[in-house]
């Protein structure tokens, strides 16, 4: 395959070129627009109670969690008859608006307390919207503008859900734009360096941008079958950047060690991607499987990670070992153009007998050399004290506490936070986060007993109210007889309670709640749904599904990474110490984002005491895909220096050494474009980032540079051991990229 992409390079090059042209004009002109059929939302699990629940609530009562919530001042008072009179009015208007299946407010209750703000001057209209996330979306973006401003004289400020939901794309799509902005002159300064020509540092970027527009294309046509979340653009952009010039890194760095050896064009691209070019393939593939692990489970927010992060390292690989070649082929010697001064091996000099190129400095004079063998003279103390570090870093992880996202996630300029937090700041219960006791197969209205356990839910710690058709309870006793409003809870043959938690819905406390309201006896079939439920069945579906995600991810890379090397210990070493690392990196962002400590460092954010529980997850996949990308990039200079001299010590050294310095400029490169994400206003997409650049980085210095060494000295030769029958294996189905060596230096 290899040698038919090579001819294909040398011999159409220029064909290559011009069919890679095409399909970007293509891609820009179909996939340019994929953002705007992208979704919000995307963290509920529709199998589980709460779901049901919530479509219970909307099918029999036309009620459920508000979408729109209206922040009503006035300096006058809530109780004063014109506010009174001018409030009733806006919630009568809400109430009538097409799409609205819901509205109640303080007045239209019979002025209750609770939604009535501390200070007597705010006070709250809920409503509820019709439809699916993208109806709601569709319905609230209409009746934004109506109630913006000053609606029946009154001082109004939107918010809720459906705000929080379009702030949270919008802000996606406008950060996506400041990220590129500020990376892409960052990214190009620093690739000068790297790749010490202005011309090679170019070509990188002309790979990404074929793989990320390719990407979106694709995520555009899956949109015609599924929803895919909004923040998939974020991961074709950044993955595709990252990979595109971490594959343009190795096959470029190859790629002049063979002109440099004194081959022609032909031959060095030919030899490129017979070596360097199955590690990029077999690269993509690993980063391929560990993102498959999240099309396990059942949340759409979690799988458009996969649907992005999949095509996109294929594509990536794709347009490597095709545009790349040929470019190279076109370019000729104008690759080195723009040459920065410094040290440069001789070009076209002859072969030495150990295969270095004359002029290169030798391999045992190099810094990574040196640290191998270093760190192989005391491998024992020196892992010892590296992974100390790392379980000291990853301690915090063990005090993880997760959450939904909601509008606190938003900048402090968003206007859903600033409502969200004066409702919190100056009303006394959490009401547009209650929870909705459903009770199905009841006998008709007046005959069913509701009261008893609306009073036994009302005395359970953390309730501050339950709403029902028997009345309104608190502390275990009737505060409110039934009204003309409470009928609204009923229906033929079921009914529903509101219960307003006292504390804030997203937290531990939250769902013990919810737990509780499960657990308590009812007379009648119950379900429990809303924020704190929603919460509760999320992080319950996603512990049923990670056993077999972590399956999926721990086998298949075995099973690559044996097949690369031939070995049973080296996967099992790369999964631990992956795992160890990763650890370390959650740790962190426990420390910094749950905890608060870098709040100020990457931004202002609200310390919520937890972190979106998607997080984590999604680090884990994304960032174990690329460290097993560097692992497969270290791994296949080792292995062809042991099979050459059969020397461990010496072979992981220079292996180190000629891989080394590429490992970490590919960190430092793709680290670039995940810290960008700091840019962003949305807080766990700055955790995301931070979290990404941090594995990134500690997988190719404290892994890559000290514990791989160390524990393969530690081994020696048990590194490369296999039964008999896995070495036959090995053998007919292996993948080695020695072998592809051997008629160029004979």
């Amino acid at each position: 395959m290899f040698a038919s992409l090579a001819r294909l390079a040398c011999r159409r090059g220029r064909l290559v070129l011009y069919l890679s042209g095409v399909l970007l004009v293509v891609a820009g002109a179909f996939g340019g627009s994929v953002l705007q059929e992208l979704s919000a939302g995307g963290f509920v699990d529709d199998s589980t109670e709460s779901a049901r629940t919530a479509k219970a609530m909307d099918d029999r009562f036309g009620a459920g969690a508000p979408d729109l919530v209206l922040l009503v001042s006035d300096e006058r008072g809530v109780d004063s008859p014109a506010v009174a009179a001018a409030g009733a009015r806006l919630t009568t208007r809400v109430a009538r608006e097409e799409g609205v299946e819901q509205a109640v407010s303080y007045w239209s209750l019979g002025r209750a307390e609770p939604l009535r703000g501390k200070d007597g001057r705010r006070a709250l209209v809920m409503a509820r919207i019709s439809g699916d996330e993208d109806q709601v979306q569709d319905t609230f973006e209409r009746l934004e503008d109506r109630y913006r401003h000053t609606p029946q004289g009154l001082d109004v400020r939107v918010g809720g859900n459906a705000l929080a939901d379009k702030e949270m794309s919008e802000t996606t799509e406008k950060d996506l734009i400041k990220i590129e902005a500020v990376t892409f002159p960052v990214l190009l300064v620093v690739m000068l360096f790297v790749f010490r020509s202005v011309v090679a540092a170019l070509v990188p970027l002309l790979v990404s941008g074929l793989t990320i527009l390719s990407v979106l294309l694709v995520i555009r046509v899956l949109t015609l079958f599924t929803e895919v979340s909004a923040l998939a653009s974020n991961v074709a952009t950044g993955l595709g950047l990252g990979l595109a010039i971490d594959y343009s890194l190795i096959l470029i760095k190859r790629y002049r060690e063979e002109r440099d050896r004194g081959a022609g064009t032909d031959q060095a691209i030919t030899l490129m991607l017979r070596t360097a070019g199955r590690t990029v393939l077999f690269s993509s593939v690993t980063v391929t499987l560990a993102l498959a692990a999240l099309l396990v489970f059942p949340f759409y927010y979690l799988r458009s990670f996969a649907y992005a992060g999949i095509p996109t390292a294929l594509l990536a690989a794709l347009v490597s070992l095709t545009f790349l070649p040929a470019l190279l082929k076109v370019l000729d010697h104008r690759i080195e153009k723009g040459r920065l001064p410094g040290r440069r091996s001789a070009k076209a000099a002859a072969q030495g007998g150990d295969g270095q190129a004359a002029g290169e400095r030798p391999a045992e004079e190099g810094f990574w050399h040196r640290l191998a063998m270093g760190v192989m003279r005391f491998p024992l103390p020196v892992a010892g004290a590296v992974v100390a570090l790392l379980l000291l870093l990853g301690a915090p992880f063990l005090g993880l506490r997760l959450s939904l996202p909601d509008e606190r996630v938003l900048p402090a300029d968003s206007q859903a936070r600033q409502v969200g937090g004066v409702i919190r700041d100056n009303f006394r219960a959490q009401e547009t986060q209650a929870l909705n006791v459903v009770l199905s197969g009841t006998p008709a209205p007046g005959v069913r007993e509701v009261a008893p356990y609306a009073e036994r839910l009302s005395g359970l710690d953390g309730v501050a109210r339950v709403d029902s058709e028997a009345g309104t309870f608190a502390g275990g006793r009737l505060v409110q007889r039934p009204s003309a409003h409470s009928a609204r809870f009923g229906a033929q043959d079921s009914t529903y309670l509101s219960v307003v938690p006292r504390e804030q819905s997203m937290s531990e406390q939250g769902r013990q709640l919810v737990e509780h309201l499960r657990s308590l006896p009812a007379p009648y079939a119950v379900q429990v749904g809303g924020p704190a439920a929603e919460l509760t069945d999320s992080i319950d579906s996603m512990k049923a599904r990670l056993p077999a995600a972590l399956a999926v991810i721990a086998v298949s890379s075995f099973v690559a990474l044996f097949l690369f090397t031939g070995s049973l210990l080296l996967p099992l070493k790369a999964l631990v110490l992956n795992c160890l690392s990763l650890s370390a990196t959650l740790g962190v962002l426990v420390w910094g984002f749950q905890e608060g400590h870098l709040r100020g460092v990457v931004g202002d954010f609200v310390v919520t005491d937890s972190i979106t529980w998607t997080v984590p997850l999604l680090l884990f996949c994304l960032a174990f895909g690329l460290s097993m990308d560097y692992e497969v990039f270290l791994l296949s200079r080792i292995k062809e220096e042991y099979d050459r001299t059969g020397d461990n010590t010496a072979s992981v050294a220079r292996g180190l050494e000629r891989t080394g310095s590429m490992i970490t400029a590919a960190a430092v490169l793709i680290s670039i474009v995940f810290l960008g994400f700091l840019i962003s206003g949305i807080v766990y997409l700055k955790a995301i980032g931070l979290g990404l650049a941090l594995a990134v980085l500690m997988d190719a210095t404290l892994v890559r540079g000290i514990l791989v060494p160390a524990f393969m000295r530690l081994f020696g030769k048990g590194n490369w051991w296999a039964p008999k029958p896995l070495r036959a294996l090995h053998a007919k189905a292996g993948l080695r990229e020695h072998q592809e060596l051997r008629g160029r230096r004979e």
